[in-house]
């Protein structure tokens, strides 16, 4: 007879859980870190490889809601500082990013967001005319004019993303990748993660990190939110001679375009779709769609081949804005997703915040609009949720950590 062989779960005790490893859950890691706080990082695949990994790689402040420019301004700084905080520049460029405007209403909205963003510092010029024709003569003629932010930019996902993590991991933080959260519960003091029969972390504080697969996490603690999947449709071309430093955008939204030193020209624009749970591709009539639009405002691109497209999965709600608040009915749990496309500029900030929130329960810089329980609280099924005290009116400070 053959005694049974088992192995004992490993089981990890931290002050800081945080679940998803992109840019957000990264950089909060690393700035959690920085603040003396033990951290353990669950990612079920490779930190950076979701939608922080494949997205545009627009570094900009312009066009955000007045709401997100305390967070942009405060993540323009950390921008500046990357290579020291996480060993790369990650490609980044202060290229500028010129938001293009099709007709004079275009141009009346530029100019009202460019007055009511004054306060913030971001330097907006509008450009038109005889102007525009001497900055841009690589401009289509549907182009009128634009509104120019010099000091945003452009970088490559690709880099920055996973480099938070890699800094995270220097500073202490225990990142463990392809480990899928497959439970978590909550006794009133603590939180018990769990990843299959190989691993348990249990901590205070947990931070919810999850991307577009962060809305079951928060229903099961009572705050199910609208949360939706998007997938962008993305493509590459050739690499062509250089012409073009700033990256671009469109008044009323549409196609976005950069180009990189060697040549080639990201864009996106239209949508993709999902393959499984865990893939997405561009759909191909975005794709064409998006090379129609790309020659109309770029005719340099008239014979320019696309060499590959993708797509990934991003969390939105129905005002775009994204969540960034503790829980209202859970002490010790914290909120951060949904950023609709838009986190990769605002991510580091992002990671701050969290930080701030849970050692100190506050932040320092205005995150009221992201509040998650503007939507209104929505029990969870109850089958998958952990027993739960009644909830409390107003947010509940998470758990004091080591300062």
């Amino acid at each position: 007879m053959t005694a049974a062989h088992t192995t004992a779960i490993r089981t990890v005790d931290t002050d800081v859980a945080i679940v998803g490893g992109g840019i957000v859950g990264a950089s909060a890691a690393l700035a959690l870190r920085r603040r003396g706080v033990a951290v353990v990082l669950l990612e079920r695949d490779l930190c950076g490889s979701r939608s922080s990994g494949v997205n545009y790689g627009g570094v900009r402040r312009q066009g955000r809601p007045l709401s997100q420019l305390p967070l942009a301004q405060r993540a323009h700084g950390i921008w500046a500082r990357l290579p020291e905080l996480v060993g790369t520049d990650g490609e980044y460029l202060r290229s500028g990013h010129f938001k293009i405007g099709r007709s004079e209403a275009d141009m009346a909205a530029l100019e009202q967001y460019a007055d009511l963003s004054r306060d913030f510092g971001l330097g907006i010029q509008l450009v038109s005319g005889a102007t525009l024709r001497e900055r841009c003569p690589w401009l289509g003629g549907r182009a009128v004019g634009g509104s120019l932010c010099p000091d945003d930019g452009q970088a490559n996902p690709r880099l920055v993303s996973p480099a938070f993590a890699l800094a995270a991991r220097r500073a202490g933080a225990q990142i463990f990748e392809r480990t899928p959260l497959s439970e978590v519960a909550h006794d009133g003091q603590r939180f018990t993660l769990r990843s299959g029969t190989a691993l348990q972390v249990r901590a205070p504080v947990l931070l919810n990190c999850a991307g577009a697969w962060a809305g079951p996490l928060a229903a099961q603690f009572g705050e199910a939110v609208p949360l939706h999947s998007g997938h962008p449709a993305m493509a590459v071309t050739e690499p062509l001679p250089f012409f073009m430093h700033w990256s671009l955008g469109v008044e009323g939204g549409g196609i976005y375009c950069r180009q990189v030193a060697r040549g080639n020209l990201v864009l996106g624009g239209g949508s993709g779709f999902a393959v499984d749970a865990d893939r997405a591709r561009s759909e191909r009539s975005a794709i064409a769609v998006l090379g129609v639009q790309a020659v109309e405002l770029l005719p340099a691109l008239k014979n320019a081949h696309f060499i590959r497209t993708w797509s990934g999965t991003e969390g939105y709600l129905p005002d775009r804005q994204p969540v960034l608040s503790a829980s209202r009915t859970t002490p010790g749990l914290i909120h951060g997703f949904g950023f609709a496309g838009a986190g990769f500029q605002i991510g580091p900030a992002v990671g701050e915040v969290l930080a701030e929130l849970a050692r100190d329960g506050r932040s320092t810089t205005p995150i009221e609009a992201f509040a998650i329980d503007r939507f209104g609280m929505q029990a969870a099924a109850e089958p998958d949720r952990p027993p739960q005290s009644a909830a409390p009116t107003e947010p509940t400070p998470a758990p004091s950590v080591p300062h």
